[in-house]
């Protein structure tokens, strides 16, 4: 499966997580994770992954989901690797303008795309060139980060 789209920020970031893992934001401000220290702890915890694109814009995104087969070397040679969990499969893609907050979840009109996964954990690998974003989604085992710092792209 290999899909793109178009996102528009105004708030320089991108997210990808399951719906369930942040239902527990629902109910916080809309803008809890601009709290680096928040942010963080999701991401350690795999339960979003937020990617800091460094500028406001339109972002071409295609995002795939594959059986990553080869040794994990050359796995992250592809770019870099990130854990999340995906407990219900109903997964959110792209600008962090929508993420779960103020009582509001992303829906149909928000930038970005709703997907359906197979439940489990996954490894992201993330690229950058320019204004378009790679990320390939691979089951794994692991499920959680452990970042000193917020991702960067």
């Amino acid at each position: 499966m290999r899909r793109t789209f178009q996102m528009v920020t105004d708030t320089a970031t991108m997210c990808l997580y399951d719906l369930a893992t942040l239902k527990h934001r629902v109910e916080d401000t809309s803008d809890w994770w601009s709290i680096p220290e928040d942010e963080l702890a999701e991401v350690n915890a795999g339960h979003c992954l937020f990617l800091n694109l460094g500028a406001d814009g339109v972002y071409e995104v295609e995002w795939s989901l594959e059986d990553v087969e080869g040794d994990p070397e050359r796995v992250a040679e592809r770019g870099k690797v990130y854990h999340l969990q995906v407990p219900s499969g109903h997964v959110y893609l792209g600008a962090a303008d929508d993420v779960s907050g103020g009582e509001l979840e992303p829906d149909e009109t928000c930038e970005g795309v709703l997907f359906q996964l197979k439940p489990g954990n996954y490894a992201c690998i993330v690229s950058r060139e320019a204004s378009r974003i790679a990320i390939v989604m691979t089951p794994s085992i692991q499920g959680n980060n452990t970042l000193d710092e917020l991702i960067r792209m």
